[in-house]
Order: C-alpha cells, then sequence, then structure tokens
C-alpha cells in the first residue's frame, strides 16, 4: 500500500463518519423548527420505527410463520393472508377506496349509487315504524297486530341495511382483516354467514353423529358460534382432553349474531356414565349456571369466574372416566331463558341440588330453549386417578372389565366340525 493511501486513509473514515452522523442530525434539527408536533411524539416514533421488525413486527406485513406464532402469544392476529401481507411489503402504501384502477372507480360509483337507494328506503321505513307506533292501539287493530307489524317492519329495516352495504368492498376488506363491528347488522350477517359454511356443519355432524342428539337433549338447532378453551388451548368438537386439564373450569367464546342481549343457561352434561348395577348408563351434571348474559359484543364466558351468588347452581366437577370403561361424552349446551327474562336463583338452587338431573327435565321445567352446543370428550389417561383421588371419587381403584357375550349357537365353534 503506497504512503499516501495509508495517511489519506484515516482522513476518509472520518469524513465519512461525520456525514453519515452529524449531517443528518443538521437536517433533523432545522426542519424540526418548522414542525408543530410535539418532540416527545416524534422521538417516541422514530424509536418505533428504529427497533428491528422481528422485535415489532406488524401484523400488517408479517410473513414470518415464527413472528406470526409470536403475534398471536401477544393477543394480536395477523391481517389478512400471508400472499396479501407479502404484496403489501412491496407496494405503496394507498388507501383501498383510492385504487388508480377505473374499472374498480366506476364500480363503486355503481354501488354508491345503490347504496343511496337503499338508504332513501331505510329512511322511509322508519317513518312508517314511527307513524305505527304513533297511532292509537285500537286504530292499529289491536296490541297483537300492532306488534306483528312492527316485527315485520323491524324485520324488513334490518334486510335494507344488510343489502345497503353487503356489496361495499370497504365493509368486505374489514371483515375479512378481523376489523368487522359486531354491533352493525352487515358484520353479523357476514359472520353468521361463514359459520354456517364450515363450523356449524362441523358442529352438528359432531353431536349427532356422536349422539349427542338425542341423548341428552331431543332437538338443537344452533344458531350461537360456541367456542371451547381450556387455558389457550382451543379444543374442537369431539376432541378427547386430557383428565388434567379438564380439572379446572374452561372458558366459553359464545358468538350472538343477533342485536340485543339474551340471558341463557349453561350446562355441562356427562351422558356416559356407568352403571354397574342396571348394565347400563346414567347422567351426571358436571356444571350448570344461569342468567348469564350474552350478546353479538360481550362473548367472553369463563365458567371459574360467574357468581356464585346469582348464577352458579352446580359448580364445576372435573370429569372422570374409570379405568376399562369406554370415553365419556361431556356435552355442553346453551340454553335461551323464555323471553331472556331471569330465573329466580334461590328458587333453582334450592329444587336442583342433584348431579343427577336430566337436562330434558330442566329444559321442559324452565321452558329454556337450546340454541348452541358443544362437545369433548375424555377417557382413561395417566392422570386419571390422581385427579379421582383429588375430587375424592369413590371408585377410583375399580377397574370395569366388559361382560362376555357369548355367541349364537350357530357361531360357535364346534372342533368337532374340524376333523
Amino acid at each position: 500500500m503506497a504512503p499516501c493511501e495509508r495517511a489519506s486513509r484515516p482522513l476518509i473514515q472520518c469524513i465519512q463518519k461525520t456525514y453519515t452522523r452529524g449531517l443528518p442530525g443538521l437536517q433533523l434539527q432545522s426542519t424540526r423548527t418548522f414542525q408543530s408536533t410535539a418532540l416527545a411524539r416524534e422521538d417516541a416514533q422514530s424509536e418505533t420505527q428504529s427497533q428491528p421488525f422481528y422485535k415489532n413486527p406488524d401484523p400488517a406485513l408479517v410473513t414470518s410463520p415464527r413472528l406470526e406464532r409470536k403475534l398471536l402469544k401477544q393477543g394480536v392476529a395477523p391481517i389478512g393472508s400471508r400472499r396479501r401481507r407479502a404484496a403489501l411489503q412491496s407496494s405503496a402504501n394507498i388507501p383501498f377506496e383510492q385504487l388508480p384502477y377505473q374499472c374498480f372507480q366506476e364500480a363503486r360509483k355503481v354501488l354508491l349509487a345503490d347504496r343511496e337507494e337503499k338508504i332513501k328506503k331505510i329512511a322511509a321505513m322508519r317513518e312508517k315504524i314511527a307513524r305505527l307506533q304513533a297511532i292509537p292501539t285500537e286504530e292499529a287493530g289491536g296490541e297483537q297486530v300492532q306488534k306483528s307489524k312492527l316485527r315485520a317492519m323491524e324485520l324488513e329495516l334490518e334486510h335494507l341495511k344488510i343489502h345497503a352495504d353487503i356489496n361495499d368492498p370497504i365493509v368486505k376488506k374489514k371483515f375479512e382483516d378481523g376489523q368487522g363491528d359486531m354491533t352493525k347488522p352487515i358484520y353479523r350477517f357476514l359472520a353468521d354467514r361463514k359459520w354456517r359454511e364450515y363450523r356449524r356443519k362441523i358442529l352438528v355432524q359432531r353431536i349427532t353423529q356422536m349422539k349427542v342428539i338425542p341423548d341428552v337433549l331431543p332437538h338443537c338447532d344452533p344458531v350461537v358460534d360456541t367456542k371451547l378453551y381450556f387455558g389457550r388451548h382451543t379444543i374442537q368438537p369431539g376432541e378427547f382432553v386430557n383428565s388434567r386439564v379438564s380439572s379446572t373450569a374452561p372458558k366459553l367464546d359464545v358468538q350472538l349474531f343477533e342485536a340485543g342481549e339474551k340471558l341463557v343457561t349453561i350446562a355441562v352434561v356427562d351422558s356416559d356414565v356407568p352403571n354397574v348395577e342396571k348394565d347400563g348408563f346414567d347422567y351426571k351434571m358436571h356444571y350448570l349456571a344461569v342468567n348469564v348474559p350474552i350478546s353479538a359484543t360481550s362473548t367472553k364466558v369463563d365458567l371459574a369466574n360467574l357468581s356464585t351468588d346469582s348464577q352458579v347452581v352446580l359448580p364445576w366437577l372435573p370429569p372422570v372416566a374409570q379405568k376399562g370403561s369406554p370415553y365419556h361424552r361431556l356435552s355442553i349446551f346453551i340454553m335461551e331463558q323464555k323471553d331472556s327474562a331471569p330465573l329466580n336463583f334461590s328458587l333453582v338452587k334450592g329444587m336442583e341440588t342433584s348431579r343427577d338431573v336430566l337436562l330434558r327435565t330442566l329444559q321442559a321445567r324452565y321452558h329454556l330453549k337450546a340454541i348452541g352446543a358443544h362437545l369433548f370428550r375424555t377417557q382413561w389417561d395417566e392422570n386419571m386417578l390422581e385427579v379421582m383421588r383429588e375430587i375424592g371419587f369413590p371408585d377410583a381403584e375399580i377397574e370395569l372389565r366388559r361382560k362376555r357375550v357369548e355367541p349364537l349357537p350357530y357361531k360357535r365353534r364346534n372342533p368337532s366340525t374340524f376333523r
């Protein structure tokens, strides 16, 4: 290396460091004097932006499965599909409604014109409802006739609200991104339709294939989406749950697709309790709670945190299965109370003291209607004996054996015929 290069290299490095460190700072200092925002906010934003992407991933841009799992552990779900998030990383941040496509903008004009017509119909329907409510009951043809007309008009109003927004691409985008407002009819309609496309079919298949219907209840038409959680684990309908995991009360996510609030009764029934004396099976109520409020926006129900003074009739009893017995079906039913009126808790708690009560009896006694269901199963495992001892199960040490059924005479093996 030439002596001139040796002498000039430290000078060049010093100039480069001065340029990279000093000049941007001078530019930032000169431009801040013309801004009206607070310096602390800018510092906070610069610190957030200066963090590496893997430490602070953006849910709208993350594409790595590892970072997606990191966001899910934090309780933040990635927005949209992975392909869409990958495309957004290299595209300009243009608002969805301002996309520079002529066909798209012309189509939006047509949709906006159609929406204006629907809004006019909504306003006219509201005026009709107001006029009907203002007239006396005698002129409307009686109280029952007036109520039926109002109910029909309110349903038509809900349908108009749905049709006014169902073709809006912004609404569809928000719903697909999980940002829908469940207080609006359109998002409740879209969520109900998505649930009925797949998850409801799976649920109905499981509760009918495993004979929960009609073993526990004669009929159940699910209209609410019920999800079951033990800890952080989501339980699919019919899934086997470890006895140690099910020793604590689960959490429910009951999604209602209607406006308003409902009071429901939640029951957990084991329909496979062995009865050796009669060589059959009995029922056992593992949990019973009344007057539980649910709505389209308030969906979380923690069975362990419900009030013992006004809701919990029978507390959670861990499900058990004796060694040698077949698996047990634990059915969870969400039952709507009549007219969403609260039940007399003290009366119910005084009458329902036994866990052997049938759910059919409760349904007929308190006029309940099954609107949701779920199912999980339990069987003998390595933790079952310990759980039995903790709850004081009387027959924990007994092992059941299936009774051998003698074959019919013509099916018996006759050694003489083999000679």
